[in-house]
C-alpha cells in the first residue's frame, strides 16, 4: 500500500500556494515578528529549502500551522511532518503566529484567541525561530541555545534522528483528510515496552507486539527504563526494548519518515524524489486486519491480496455510518436474554473477534459452551479445537470487537440471532480505501459584516438617542439598586454557606487556569487543570468534554447534585462550579501529591503509606454507601480516582458515574449502560446482574491488589501452560492461585511472591496478610460473598494480636 501524502483534496490550492511561497519566503522569524495566514509569502524555509513551515490549508477556510516537505509529491500535495495544534484549525482570516517579547511563541485564531503556545521563556530577552534542514523547528537565543523545538512534541511522524522518549508519543490522524488526533498511539508503556495502542472512545487495547505472546518471546526487553527509540538517516531503527529493523532500501542519501498512519499501522516511508512518491519500506503489521478497531465494533475485517482490507457486517448487522467505517456496524434486531425459545446461533467459519470474553472455558462440549453463552447473556461464542491440548475451548463473547477472518484460521464463531432473522441474508461488506475521504473536510465559516455609509449615520444617531434613554433609566433605578445591594449580598453569602460551593463564571476560571494551560489529569469525562482562584487558593478545575455535551451535562448534573451533599475527610471537597452556555466546569480542592496511579507508577509509596491509603479509601467509600444523606455508588473506583494530599492521605474523587439509590429498594437500581474502567469492573456489569454497592467493593479489592502487587489489572498476568501455550489470567485469579498453591504446600512464602518490592520490606506481616485477605474477599465473583465497605473498614482496623 502506498500513502503518497495527506489531504489530496486541496491539490490545486496547494500548487498555487507552493508557487507563491517559494519566491519570497523567509528563513528566520525574529522576536516581535509574526506570520499571517492571509499572506502566502509568510513561510519559513530551511537553509537548503528541504522543509517549509507556515499556515497549511486543511479545509475550506481552515488552516493549521505545520512543517512540511517543500517539494510537492507527484499529485501536487505536500507531506506534513508536524502540526502545532492539530485538533483546532484556525480561521483563514486574521490568524497569526507570533514571537512575544518574553520569547514565547503563540498561535492566535482571528487575532483574538490564543489556541496554542510553546510555553517557552527566553531569559536573554532575544530569540529567533529557525527551521532546520532536519525538519526541526527551533526557537534559539542569541548564543544558539535552543529554548523550544518541534522535535520535542511530535504529532504522527518521526524524522531521522528525532527521538521518541518516555513522555512522548505518536498519535495518528483521524482520517486521510482530517489531521486531528485519531485513535492510535505509539508509546512506551509502564513496563518499558514500545507498543501500538488502540485508544478508542469506548475501549482501549494493545495490538503490537502481539498481546497473546509474552514480550520476551518476541525479543522485547522490559528491563531497560531509558525508554528511547530513534532511526537514523540510513534507515536503521532501534529502541531500548530491543526493537530493531532496517528499511528495505537501507543506505544513505534517501529521505525517510516513520509515520503512524490513520489506519493504525506504523510504517517507514522512503521518498523517490524524481517521481515524488513515498514508498513503504517497513511496516509493523503485515496483516492489517489484526489492527484493533480498524473496522469499528461489530464488524469483520477480511484481507484480500489484490484489493486490500475489507470491512464486513455479520448477518443481522448493518453499517452504522455510511461515510465512516470507524463507526462499525449495529444490530438490526433486539434480543431478550430471557426469551431463549426465539434464539438461534448462526455459524461463521474462520471468524474471530479478539478479546472481550469473560472466561476461557476448557474441555467444554459444544452444548455446554452454548448453554454457558445463554446463561451469561452473551452475543456470541467462539468454539475452537486446540491440537496441543487435544480438546476444545469455549469463549463466550459479551462484545464483538476486533473482528477478522482468515481462511487459515480454524476457529468458528456462533453468532446469536433471532429465529425470525433470515439466515440466507448476504453479508454486507465495504472496502477500506486508503485514498478516499473517510470523513468530511474541516470547514470554518468566516462572516464579515459590511455596513453602508447611510446605515452607519442612522446607527450612530440611534446610539446617541439610546444612550440618553439608558442614562435616564440608570438614574431612576440607581437608588433602588443601592437600597437592595446590601440585602442581596447577604443573600448570596447565605447561599454559598448553605450549598458549600460557589458559582464561578467561565471567564473567572479561564483566568484562574491561565487559559487552561497546566493539565494535571484527564479521563472520559474531561480534562483537569491546575488553577489559582481569586482568593489565592490553588484548585483543580475539571473541564467536562464539550464534544459530548449531552453526556458531559449529565455527568455535570450528577456530580453537582451528589458532591454538594458530601462531607468526609476521605472524599474530595468541591469548592464551586460553572454552568455557562455549553461550558461545564467543576472546581475541587487541589491535591498536592496527585493520583494514586501516578504514585504507583513512580514507585514512590512505601508500605505504611499504602496501608493508610487502603484504610482511608475504604472509609470514604463506606461513607458513600451507608452514612451520607443518600446512598451513592461511585461506579468507577480506580487508582486514577484516588487522590493524595501533601501527607499522602487519600481522598476519593470523580463522582461523574455515580448514581443515587433509594434506601428502601437497594436492588432496584438500573443503569442504561455499563460504567467503570476495564480491569476494575465487577462481573455484574458483564452478566447484566442487579447493580448494588458491591460493584464498588469489587473495584476496591482490585485497587488493593494492584497497590500491593504493582501489576496493572487491565493487562492481566501472563501464564504458561505445561505445553508452553501462553495465556492471560486476571489479577485476582492470579493472586488466589498463588495463595491456594501455597496452602497446599504449607508454605508462608506466597505473600513475598506477590508483593511489589518497590514498597520495601519494612512491613507488618500480619497487616499485609490481612489486607490481602480482605482484597481477595472483595473480589469474589459472587457479589453476596463480598463484604460491605463498612465491614472492610472493621476488618482492616481489627488487629489479630489484640487481646
Amino acid at each position: 500500500m502506498e500513502f503518497t501524502a495527506k489531504y489530496s483534496s486541496f491539490v490545486v490550492l496547494n500548487l498555487f500556494f507552493f508557487l507563491q511561497l517559494t519566491s519570497s519566503a523567509v528563513h528566520v522569524l525574529r522576536q516581535g515578528s509574526s506570520l499571517s495566514v492571509e499572506n502566502p509569502d509568510d513561510v519559513l524555509i530551511s537553509a537548503s529549502g528541504i522543509f517549509s513551515a507556515g499556515f497549511y490549508p486543511v479545509g475550506e477556510n481552515a488552516y493549521c500551522f505545520a512543517v512540511w516537505f517543500t517539494k510537492p509529491c507527484h499529485d501536487g500535495s505536500h507531506t506534513i511532518v508536524w502540526i502545532a495544534h492539530r485538533d483546532r484549525p484556525v480561521n483563514g482570516k486574521r490568524s497569526k503566529l507570533l514571537i512575544l517579547k518574553t520569547g514565547n511563541i503563540i498561535l492566535t485564531d482571528t487575532a483574538e484567541y490564543i489556541i496554542w503556545s510553546s510555553n517557552s521563556t527566553d531569559s536573554e530577552s532575544w530569540s529567533r525561530l529557525i527551521l532546520l534542514d532536519s525538519g526541526n523547528l527551533v526557537l534559539q537565543t542569541l548564543k544558539n541555545v535552543t529554548v523550544w523545538q518541534s522535535f520535542d512534541s511530535p504529532t504522527d511522524t518521526l524524522l531521522p534522528e528525532q527521538p521518541l522518549t518516555r513522555y512522548k508519543r505518536l498519535v495518528s490522524a483521524r482520517s486521510q483528510t482530517d489531521p486531528s488526533s485519531g485513535y492510535y498511539k505509539l508509546m512506551y508503556d509502564d513496563d518499558n515496552v514500545l507498543r501500538l495502542v488502540f485508544d478508542g472512545p469506548e475501549t482501549s487495547s494493545i495490538y503490537w507486539p502481539d498481546s497473546t505472546v509474552l514480550d520476551y518471546n518476541q525479543g522485547r526487553n522490559r528491563y531497560n527504563d531509558s525508554r528511547i527509540a530513534v532511526f537514523d538517516s540510513s534507515g536503521h531503527f532501534t529502541s531500548s526494548d530491543q526493537v530493531e529493523f532496517n528499511s528495505t532500501d537501507f543506505g544513505e542519501g534517501i529521505w525517510r519518515r516513520l509515520t503512524l498512519d490513520f489506519d493504525g499501522n506504523l510504517r517507514l516511508y522512503s521518498l523517490d524524489e524524481q517521481k515524488g512518491i513515498w514508498s513503504v519500506t517497513w511496516q509493523a503489521m503485515n496483516k492489517s486486519c489484526r489492527i484493533h478497531g480498524i473496522c469499528g465494533p461489530n464488524s469483520i475485517c477480511m484481507y484480500n491480496l489484490g484489493s486490500g482490507p475489507k470491512c464486513s457486517c455479520p448477518p443481522g448487522f448493518k453499517m452504522k455510518n455510511q461515510t465512516d467505517w470507524n463507526y462499525g456496524c449495529e444490530p438490526e434486531y433486539k434480543l431478550s436474554c430471557n426469551d431463549r425459545d426465539n434464539i438461534k446461533f448462526v455459524k461463521l467459519n474462520h471468524v474471530n473477534f479478539f478479546g472481550y470474553h469473560p472466561s476461557n472455558l476448557r474441555n467444554y462440549t459444544f452444548e455446554e459452551c452454548k448453554k454457558a453463552c445463554l446463561d451469561f447473556c452473551c452475543v456470541a461464542f467462539q468454539y475452537r479445537y486446540f491440537p496441543e491440548d487435544g480438546a476444545y475451548r469455549c469463549y463466550t463473547k459479551w462484545e464483538l470487537r476486533n473482528g477478522y477472518s482468515y481462511s487459515s484460521y480454524n476457529g468458528v464463531l456462533y453468532l446469536k440471532l433471532p429465529k425470525s432473522f433470515p439466515s440466507e441474508k448476504p453479508v454486507e461488506d465495504f472496502k477500506l480505501s486508503c485514498s478516499s475521504k473517510q470523513r468530511k473536510q474541516i470547514d470554518i465559516a468566516y462572516h464579515k459584516k459590511i455596513m453602508p455609509e447611510s446605515l452607519k449615520i442612522l446607527f450612530w444617531c440611534a446610539s446617541v438617542i439610546g444612550m440618553i434613554e439608558m442614562i435616564c433609566i440608570f438614574l431612576v433605578f440607581s437608588f433602588l439598586y443601592k437600597t437592595q445591594k446590601s440585602s442581596d449580598a447577604a443573600t448570596r453569602g447565605y447561599l454559598v454557606a448553605a450549598t458549600g460551593f460557589k458559582k464561578f463564571t467561565y471567564r473567572e476560571l479561564k483566568m484562574a487556569t491561565r487559559g487552561f494551560k497546566e493539565e494535571i489529569g484527564r479521563g472520559g469525562g474531561g480534562v483537569v487543570y491546575k488553577g489559582v482562584l481569586p482568593d489565592q487558593r490553588i484548585a483543580a478545575i475539571k473541564r467536562l468534554n464539550v464534544e459530548t455535551i449531552d453526556q458531559g451535562e449529565e455527568e455535570f448534573l450528577a456530580e453537582i447534585s451528589t458532591i454538594g451533599r458530601l462531607n468526609h475527610m476521605n472524599l474530595i471537597e468541591m469548592w464551586g462550579y460553572c454552568a455557562e452556555g455549553k461550558h461545564r466546569l467543576l472546581v475541587y480542592e487541589y491535591m498536592e501529591s496527585g493520583s494514586l496511579k501516578k504514585n504507583l507508577m513512580s514507585n514512590s509509596l512505601d508500605w505504611k503509606q499504602r496501608y493508610e491509603i487502603a484504610v482511608g479509601t475504604a472509609k470514604g467509600l463506606a461513607y458513600l454507601h451507608e452514612e451520607c444523606l443518600e446512598w451513592i455508588l461511585h461506579c468507577d473506583v480506580k487508582p486514577q480516582n484516588i487522590l493524595l494530599d501533601s501527607n499522602y492521605l487519600p481522598k476519593v474523587a470523580d463522582f461523574g458515574l455515580s448514581k443515587l439509590l433509594n434506601r428502601d429498594n437497594l436492588n432496584s437500581s438500573s443503569f442504561s449502560r455499563a460504567r467503570g474502567s476495564r480491569g476494575y469492573m465487577a462481573p455484574e456489569w458483564v452478566y447484566n446482574l442487579p447493580i448494588t454497592s458491591k460493584v464498588d467493593v469489587y473495584s476496591y479489592g482490585i485497587v488493593i491488589l494492584e497497590m500491593l502487587t504493582g501489576r496493572n489489572p487491565a493487562m492481566g498476568v501472563p501464564a504458561v501452560d505445561t505445553d508452553g501455550k501462553v495465556w492471560h489470567q486476571s489479577l485476582e485469579a492470579w493472586v488466589k492461585r498463588k495463595k491456594h498453591g501455597a496452602a497446599g504446600e504449607n508454605s508462608n512464602s506466597w505473600v513475598e511472591e506477590l508483593i511489589d518490592h518497590a514498597m520495601g520490606y519494612d512491613y507488618d506481616r500480619n497487616k499485609l496478610e490481612n489486607l490481602l485477605e480482605v482484597a481477595i474477599k472483595c473480589t469474589e465473583a459472587d457479589r453476596h460473598a463480598r463484604p460491605s465497605m463498612s465491614q472492610v473498614v472493621q476488618m482492616l482496623l481489627f488487629d489479630k494480636n489484640d487481646p
